[in-house]
């Protein structure tokens, strides 16, 4: 698999989409998360995979650094 240096595989980004919305997610390669502005969510990437789990994602207002 073709990965970038923040270890993330563009092809993969092309078809994500937000679990919760089916939305469009926007790549923070600082952050490494991918952020689903209408879910108002960030998913980790770990290790260069993404966990889209609801779970496992962080909310845009409750951390440090939020929505930009």
């Amino acid at each position: 698999m073709n990965q970038t240096a923040q270890g993330v595989d563009p092809k993969l980004l092309e078809i994500l989409v937000c679990p919760v919305t089916k939305g469009p997610l926007r790549y923070d390669a600082e952050a490494q998360e991918l952020i689903s502005e209408q879910a108002g969510l960030a998913f980790p990437i770990r290790d260069g995979i993404p966990i889209m789990l609801a779970d496992e994602a962080r909310r845009l207002d409750d951390a440090p650094g939020g929505a930009r």
